[in-house]
């Protein structure tokens, strides 16, 4: 499973990079899902509770919210009430049920394997360049 901002271009990339190594994606919209605090701790309670977020989301560029500043609980109540704080791409492993956050390269590679020339890269982790709008919601489509 991807679970993924739909239109985000960082997770076009890492769905790419994933694909290009073989592997079948169930794609899901991070922003749809129905989180609940075991669900998504079930993905986040092995990180401290900064590496919980997105660094990319507007209210934690502009210091609305500031993750090194709020327990477990404040924290996990403020991502289930606004999924588009939650550090993504959150994906799992059909096969055992492991679970990752974020999207760094080298984490990735050991983790399921990926493409030589996709393990060179330091990460994909979040948007390739500052102007990217990977942090906006992207329109619904029906």
């Amino acid at each position: 499973m991807f679970f993924e901002k739909p239109g985000c271009g960082g997770n076009a990339r890492q769905r790419a990079a994933l694909e290009a190594a073989g592997h079948t994606l169930e794609r899901r919209s991070l922003l749809a899902e129905a989180w609940t605090r075991e669900s998504l701790l079930a993905f986040l309670a092995p990180l401290p509770v900064p590496a919980w977020f997105n660094r990319a989301a507007p209210r934690v560029k502009n210091g609305d919210v500031v993750p090194e500043e709020l327990n477990a609980e404040t924290a996990l109540a403020l991502l289930i009430a606004e999924p588009l704080l939650i550090r993504r791409p959150l994906m799992q492993r059909a096969d055992d049920g492991s679970r990752h956050v974020g999207f760094d390269t080298a984490e990735i590679d050991a983790w399921v394997g990926l493409n030589p020339a996709i393990t060179a890269q330091p990460s994909l982790e979040g948007c390739a360049s500052p102007t990217e709008r990977c942090a906006t919601p992207a329109p619904s489509v029906a």
